[in-house]
């Protein structure tokens, strides 16, 4: 009665608390198969299952496989502002969901849950890592393991919006380290790395030659959208 359960984008009333009415969930592209097996990129047809997209031949990533559950649009967009600066940390139970359908092939096994960390100085502003708060969930969803320290987000790196790939991929240079005890912690367990977005790679890569350094081979990667044009970054 106190409060009703409202869009998690829109705030028009729905049935029940944590979902979308039905035109923002219309809004919503879920990435299926057809897709890369490496980055996930979705196809338009059917070209086989062992069909790997331009990007993975042109710019291999250092990771294994990435999985996404939609793909970035303005919808998707104003659900993840929400939850990033606008103090929602809870929308992450709804992106979880998604997440993990989209990433049961990454979540099989009892990998490692690892977010992709914040510089302290930020989040203590912003009072939470969202990228935690996704893998918080996944893990209560799964029942694995979250290790939040096991990266860690040494250098203060501007934010990446408005910057072109080749831009994005410097800010990051040096950014992350692994942590020691940590890694001694994780037994050389495969890991996946939670994000919110995909949009070029770059602070999945940086985290990921990382964790690499620390000793860590087997790294997947799970966010919950992915920038699906190489042309345009709208964030």
């Amino acid at each position: 009665m106190l409060y009703p359960p409202v869009c998690l984008v829109c705030d028009e009333p729905v049935v029940s608390h944590d979902s979308l009415c039905g035109d923002c969930f219309g809004h919503m592209r879920a990435i299926t198969a057809p897709l890369c097996p490496v980055l996930g990129v979705p196809f338009a047809a059917d070209i086989g299952s062992d069909a790997i997209s331009a990007e993975a031949i042109a710019d291999p990533p250092p990771f294994a496989r990435a999985r996404a559950a939609v793909i970035y649009s303005d919808h998707v967009g104003r659900l993840i502002s929400r939850m990033k600066y606008g103090d929602r940390p809870e929308l992450a139970r709804f992106c979880a969901r998604l997440m993990v359908g989209a990433g049961h092939g990454l979540l099989a096994g009892d990998p490692i849950l690892v977010p992709v960390p914040l510089h302290r100085r930020r989040q203590f502003r912003r009072r939470y890592n969202q990228s935690s708060e996704l893998a918080r969930q996944i893990g209560k969803l799964t029942g694995l393991r979250v290790e939040p320290q096991l990266a860690v987000r040494v250098k203060p790196t501007r934010q990446q919006v408005g910057l072109s790939a080749k831009g994005r991929a410097r800010n990051v240079v040096g950014a992350f380290e692994p942590h020691p005890e940590a890694l001694a912690r994780s037994g050389g367990r495969r890991v996946v790395l939670v994000d919110d977005v995909y949009t070029t790679g770059a602070t999945v890569n940086a985290v990921t030659r990382a964790l690499q350094r620390g000793g860590i081979d087997q790294i997947d990667v799970l966010s919950f959208a992915r920038v699906v044009s190489g042309e345009e970054l709208p964030i």
